[in-house]
């Protein structure tokens, strides 16, 4: 476990770099930031030439691979970084330097512990494309299969691992702070990017996620995830089904094979719908450079790193949300945000349905290129914090999602209406899964499960209450706290006591310094 001064400095090496591209300009200016932050953004911004523009891409960059991971987490926080940090963050591309094929070869001999040429008759040494986390080779398997094989980049976990553990302890002290912090939970935020990006770090994980969603969408026409090669992957290697395909972003191409453009944006907001709604497990990086169309037309999905979850109850509120906005009837949304726990009981619902519908009604029955995302979630961003409603970190994984599968219908189909697409899709799925059948089905399977749960009840209370007999249980002891222990633990600290002392004085003393060349 790191120390307090190294988390110190590494957060002072990376303020300085945000510094420099002008990206704490807005947390400085920020009424809601802490005091004790401001101070020292300023501290170890002493001496940095500012960039008159802020690039919050341009500094996650250049901070590295694990921050260019988080500064796409934050590209859907815009509640706690500032809309157009959160807009400039959209921009931020995973993408680095290749690693020579060499260390390439020998992470895969590594990791199968044989020779290349025992698991491949054929790699291409020059990458398909090399991201943070890992980078693609086209390849040939020893039985003559075209593969797409992801290899981990060398020491990229050991990277991660550090400089998660400053993240956490960076959201950790700032939500301590109380106020605004604490509402928006950073603490959160960060675990669960450290689980996204875990998951990502272990291709089985990716690799079991795949063939998951594989078995969701198996009834769902013209929507195709990749077959893995599971004798060929590991940890730290991924061989999947080639796809020849032509990438969504690629509209002349799509055209010259005669795709209907339309068509494809609607059965990719369908494929989305299906998979958040009814499986509650959705592919949660859909950006453009991830889905494919076949020659047949058939949209493919690639790289299932990042998936979303979302349990039955919460996909019934999501549902009924959409329906309840489709339809204008703020109302009933308003009422799920409160049985949900989402916004709390002291609040009016009537006044949150007013909130919600000021900035619905301005949504219903227009295009989505009559439509600002940005007004809309500056909208929603302002009821949360007028609502005192907590960050739901699911529903924001699931809304950055949204707004990209939005994004790449709009571009395929300028004229598609989200609303008039999603509508049928959720009115039948609201009938399917809360009319009169579904809530009898559902209190016959939970009595039956309670009954089925009685025996173990029974034996359970049993062991907690056995008959009187035997040895009498022992009382509690007081909870003694051992000198040494204590001793050894106050010695530890007061390193930490007195840079934090130092720092905090430095401080001070260039607030003061500042004040009186002013």
């Amino acid at each position: 476990m790191a120390r307090p001064a190294t988390h110190i400095w590494r957060l002072g090496k990376w303020a300085r770099i945000l510094a420099r591209h002008g990206a704490l300009r807005g947390i400085q200016n920020d009424p809601n930031t802490p005091v004790p932050v401001k101070r020292l953004i300023g501290f170890f911004s002493i001496g940095t030439v500012k960039s008159r523009e802020p690039d919050y891409a341009g500094a996650f960059r250049e901070i590295g691979p694990a921050a260019i991971k988080l500064g796409q987490t934050l590209a859907t926080r815009p509640d706690l970084v500032g809309d157009e940090a959160a807009r400039n963050l959209l921009s931020l591309q995973d993408s680095l330097p290749p690693v020579p094929f060499e260390a390439i070869r020998k992470q895969i001999e590594d990791s199968f512990e044989r020779p290349l040429e025992d698991i491949f008759s054929e790699v291409d040494p020059d990458p398909v494309g090399a991201a943070s986390i890992a980078q693609v080779h086209k390849g040939v398997t020893t039985d003559g299969r075209v593969v797409a094989i992801k290899v981990l980049r060398p020491g990229i976990r050991e990277k991660f691992e550090h400089d998660i553990a400053t993240y956490e302890w960076a959201a950790a002290h700032l939500e301590a702070m109380g106020g605004e912090a604490r509402r928006l939970r950073p603490r959160l935020t960060i675990a669960n990017f450290k689980r996204w990006t875990n998951s990502e770090l272990d291709f089985r994980r990716e690799a079991a996620s795949a063939s998951e969603l594989a078995d969701e969408m198996r009834g769902v026409h013209g929507y195709e995830i990749p077959d893995i090669d599971w004798d060929r992957t590991n940890g730290r290697v991924l061989t999947i089904e080639w796809i020849d395909g032509v990438k969504i972003s690629n509209m002349t191409a799509l055209m010259e094979a005669g795709h209907d453009l339309p068509d494809l944006a609607r059965r990719l907001v369908l494929a989305f719908l299906t998979q958040a709604i009814s499986g509650g497990f959705f592919h949660a990086d859909m950006h453009q450079g991830n889905l494919f169309v076949k020659g047949d037309g058939s949209i493919v999905a690639i790289d299932f790193g990042i998936m979303g979850r979302i349990d039955r109850r919460a996909r019934q509120w999501l549902a009924e949300i959409l329906y309840g906005l489709i339809t204008g009837n703020y109302k009933r949304v308003a009422e799920i945000h409160f049985e949900a726990q989402y916004v709390p009981s002291y609040h009016s619902v009537e006044e949150f349905a007013t909130a919600l519908r000021a900035v619905g009604e301005p949504m219903r029955g227009k295009p989505v290129s009559e439509l600002s995302v940005g007004q809309m979630l500056d909208g929603l961003f302002a009821i949360t914090r007028d609502f005192d409603m907590q960050t739901q970190p699911h529903l924001l994984l699931l809304q950055k999602t949204m707004v990209m599968v939005e994004g790449i219908a709009t571009q395929l189909d300028p004229q598609i209406n989200m609303w008039d697409v999603s509508a049928p899709y959720v009115r039948s799925w609201i009938r399917d899964e809360l009319g009169p059948e579904a809530a009898i089905a559902d209190r016959i399977k939970t009595d039956v499960e309670t009954l089925l749960r009685l025996p173990d009840l029974v034996r359970r209370i049993e062991d907690r209450f056995p008959a009187k007999g035997g040895a009498p249980e022992p009382p509690p002891l007081a909870d003694v706290e051992i000198f040494w222990e204590r001793r050894h633990r106050e010695v530890r600290r007061w390193p930490g006591y007195l840079l934090a002392g130092l720092v905090g004085g430095a401080a001070v003393w260039l607030a003061t310094f500042a004040g009186l060349l002013a």
